[in-house]
């Protein structure tokens, strides 16, 4: 009887090491899947922000079509801190933003149609449905990693320039 309880508890074990492995296969599968699902191969631009003597460079992805800012960076796990994501908009007014799907905390920068920054959403809440107002008419939305903001001194009234916002 010892015997058997022990046959038992060891086949017991391997049935759990085995759905444990499936598991783990399962969740690696699904990952990847996942991680395609943000958009890629959008245009690179340059972009300043100009705070006071300080001139800060960014590398920026454009978005610039409904699909385009709808995904924006939906699914990125991580971004260099010099880069980010530009949105562009056909006209000024207010924006609203959120954080579904999307794991990378950030600083929302709402952007008038002069290039002037409006407001600031700083260090917003990863996957968060809540939406993010801009606070005023902006035409222009960027992101970058959150805290860069602060860490920068950009500012509300600070100016933005980029070749995209330039030729609108």
């Amino acid at each position: 009887m010892h015997s058997l309880r022990q046959r038992f508890h060891a086949s017991h074990f391997f049935v759990c090491l085995l759905m444990a492995v499936s598991l783990s296969l399962s969740a690696t599968h699904f990952a990847p899947a996942v991680a395609d699902e943000s958009q890629t191969g959008l245009p690179v631009e340059d972009l300043t922000i100009t705070s006071g003597e300080t001139v800060h460079r960014f590398q920026v992805e454009i978005a610039a079509t409904d699909e385009q800012r709808s995904m924006g960076l939906m699914f990125r796990e991580e971004m260099a801190l010099d880069h980010g994501m530009l949105f562009l908009f056909e006209t000024e007014g207010q924006r609203y933003f959120w954080m579904k799907n999307t794991p990378l905390p950030l600083d929302i920068i709402y952007i008038s149609a002069t290039g002037t920054i409006v407001s600031i959403a700083a260090d917003t809440k990863p996957f968060s449905l809540d939406t993010i107002p801009s606070g005023g008419p902006a035409q222009y939305v960027l992101e970058i990693n959150a805290g860069l903001s602060a860490k920068l001194g950009i500012k509300p009234g600070d100016k933005v320039s980029n070749p995209s916002m330039e030729a609108e």
